[in-house]
Parts: structure tokens; sequence; C-alpha cells
């Protein structure tokens, strides 16, 4: 734990002069605009763009899910009615599949996030756990850089952690949670508060003790993802077999460094999940906008670019996250929604023009006989933007829109015309489509 940067009344979870974050958008003239499916009015001009052809044969990564963290001990539990705002599918819910919780180095705190974990798990999220320390009595002091009293697990506590690591799992699991999964530790790569581990030193963890753990195991989840702590890991055939999600977070990481070549040679039968992040940053309110289109493209760019099976984000409910703190879902919970509530665990993305045009951004799912389209427009001109399914048609499409008034506002259905549809995507907007 950190207390500069994790309690409420003293900042929040990071330094921004640590974090390499990247700089926001400035504000600019929101252009409003009456839209349906398949016909759109804007007062200003309307661009063509390239047809988004969707593939629904074309199979990528399986999808987990969309969520965020609780963490009781730095700002609270969610309340009952957040709860079901978080993990509800319904008009003014996020639809989170996917829930981060803390593992409390003292067993006595193993209860403080269980009720928002039962819940989640209720509403049929899966629940996953990162350790910040392991118990202070695992732990030696040495030195690190110019940190003369870092922290890192004793190497004769190795067996010792896993069985802690273990324990929180049964407890759960004992409780009515059965954990998806649980970390080695969070951000070993930038503990300067918690506790740090060499990529030799989770490696050794990994294939020695980790195997005696009764869940899926979560490793590295390095702060920036990067590849220095992961590489090691799935170039060790003994580590890679203990570790079941290749997790990682994305603070500041360039779309550049998203994808993870080394990962599709080596990962196979491994998960790929993105387990925490704030986007772009943590001074502005969530309800920022067009600011908050920015995280729609970041979720675009983690599904596509890096192909990650889960999105998760850090304190699900904060000025700047998906949850105000009055418990509506704000502007960037709406961007995160437009994914969480339509794109459902064990949906597939499937091939789709990710660019059809210059700021517009098109990802594409199947499940639950369902192909969702998500198409964000950062442009300050509104795109008239065909879809064709290609070997696949359904006969209709419903829509929804989030733009500088509306938050996932229904659109109603129209149909689908020889397997196409065409709508005008206002400027700096967000929708979703749904083709059954």
């Amino acid at each position: 734990m950190t207390q500069s940067r994790n309690e409420p009344l003293r900042g929040e979870r990071r330094s921004p002069s640590r974090r390499a974050v990247l700089a926001t958008m400035g504000a600019l003239p929101v252009l409003a605009a009456t839209v349906s499916v398949a016909e759109a009015s804007d007062a200003g001009a309307v661009t063509a763009a390239a047809t988004a052809v969707i593939d629904p044969s074309a199979t990528r990564q399986t999808i987990r899910g969309f969520g965020g963290m609780s963490h009781a001990a730095w700002i609270g539990d969610l309340t009952a009615a957040q709860r079901d705002t978080a993990f509800g599918t319904g008009d003014g819910q996020l639809g989170f599949s996917v829930l981060r919780i803390p593992v409390p180095e003292d067993r006595a705190a193993w209860s403080r996030d269980l009720a928002t974990a039962k819940r989640a798990v209720e509403r049929g999220a899966a629940v996953i756990a990162s350790p910040w320390n392991p118990p202070a009595s695992m732990v030696e002091t040495f030195v690190h850089g110019s940190q003369s009293n870092a922290r890192r697990l004793r190497y004769d506590m190795y067996g010792a952690y896993a069985q802690h690591l273990n324990d929180f799992n049964t407890y759960l699991r004992n409780n009515g949670v059965n954990l998806y999964g649980i970390s080695v530790q969070n951000e070993p790569d930038y503990a300067q508060d918690w506790t740090w581990w060499t990529p030799t030193e989770m490696v050794r963890f990994l294939r020695e003790n980790a195997g005696s753990i009764g869940t899926r195991v979560i490793a590295p989840e390095s702060f920036q993802y990067l590849k220095n702590m992961s590489d090691p890991i799935l170039n060790d055939s003994a580590a890679l077999a203990n570790v079941d999600i290749v997790g990682a977070h994305l603070y500041g990481t360039p779309f550049a460094n998203f994808p993870y070549p080394l990962f599709k040679q080596k990962g196979t039968g491994k998960e790929l999940w993105m387990t925490e992040v704030y986007y772009p940053n943590s001074t502005d309110s969530a309800d920022l906008w067009p600011q908050a289109l920015d995280v729609g493209e970041h979720i675009h760019r983690a599904m596509v670019d890096a192909e990650f099976q889960a999105y998760v984000w850090w304190y699900i409910r904060r000025s700047y996250g998906p949850m105000r703190e009055d418990g509506k879902i704000s502007k960037r919970g709406a961007t995160m929604a437009h994914f969480a509530r339509f794109v459902r665990p064990g949906y597939v993305r499937v091939e789709a023009t990710a660019k059809p045009a210059t700021d517009v951004y098109v990802s594409a799912y199947r499940g639950g006989g369902s192909t969702v389209v998500v198409a964000v427009n950062k442009g300050a001109a509104a795109v008239s933007q065909q879809f064709t399914l290609a070997n696949s048609a359904g006969p209709g499409v419903s829509s929804w829109l989030t733009d500088a008034s509306r938050s996932v506002a229904s659109l109603g259905t129209a149909a689908v015309s020889n397997g196409s549809f065409t709508v005008t995507l206002p400027a700096r907007s967000m929708m979703t489509f749904v083709i059954r």
C-alpha cells in the first residue's frame, strides 16, 4: 500500500510525474445530431468513408470481458445499488463482466471485498485478485537503486507465499466466489510502495511454486506492458506451464507497443488480459467530452491491436472512472458500456475494417447469435458509414449512441438489406450496432 497515492484524501493511485500517461485532448466544440440507424441530420458536412466489411467467419480472440477494480480499504466499498449499476446490463448500467479485487496481506481483511465479489458473481461476472504485498513475515528489505528500504519476497518463503495465495482462493470459494484467476504480484516492476520482483524471481516462483495454486495464475502485470517482464516467462516452458493468463497494465504504453508477436508465437492455450488502467488521466472529470472518446479508442486498440481478451479499469467508482461518486455512469463509463453491455464473455472478435475513415475506429464481435459492431468517430465531422457483413446477413440491426448529450441511448431497429446497412456516425460520437 502507498499512503500518498492510494488513500482518497491524499491523491490518487499514481503520481502523474512518474507515469508517461498520454497527454489529454483539449476541449473542442461538440456538434450535436439527431440520428437514426439509416439516416442522420447534422449541422456540419458529412464525409464518406470506405465500406467497413465485417467477416464473422474470420475469428480472432475470445473475449472474457470488461470491468474494473473495487478496493474497499482505499476508497470504500461499492453500495448495493452501485454493484448493480456496475454489473447489470440494462439502461443506465455499465455491463461489467470482470471484477478485480485486492489480496490483502492480512487474513483478517479477507472479507473486506467479499460482498461486492459475491454480487458480481451473482450478476455473471468473473472475479480476479491481485496482491500488492505478501504478509510482512515473508518480506525482507534490500537496496533498489536509491531506495534503501525496498521490499522483496524472501526466497525461503516462496512456498509459503504460494500457500497464502491458495488460501485466499480457498477462502473466497468457501464463501461463494470462485476466483477466475489470481495474480502473483501487482506491478512488480513499479513497486516503490509495494513489493519488487525481478523477471528472474518471477520465473523462479512460477516454475517452482505456482503449480500448487488452485486457480488460474496471472503474471506478470507489468505497469506498462514492458515485455522484459513477460518475455522470460514465455521463453521458459516450465514457468509458462504454470501461467494461465499473461496480465499487463497499459499506463503510458504507446499504441505501437500493443501488439505482442512473442505471445502469439508461444502463448497458445494461454489468455492475454489487460488487468488495470485509467486513461487518459486521473485528473480530469470522467464527464469531459469529447475527451471521454479517448477511452473508446483505447479499448478499440486494446482489442484490435493488442488482441487482449479482457479490459479492466482501475477504480470502478471515481471522479475519473466509469462510475461517478454519485453512482451514475460517466461519459467514460458510457464509452466502456458500448463494449461491456453488448460484447459478452465468450463472444469472439471477428475481422472488421478497423479504420474505414480518418478518426473512425471499428471492431466487431460474434456471439449469442448476434454480430456486434462498435464504432468510434473522434472526428469533427459526421461520417456516412456503410457496414457490410461478408458471408452472413441478419434481418435487422439495433443501435445505441453516445455523444455530448446522450449516453448509450437506444435508437431503435432498422432493416439490413443484402447484408449491408448505412449510418451517419455523428461528429465526436460512439455507436454500437447489434445485428441479429
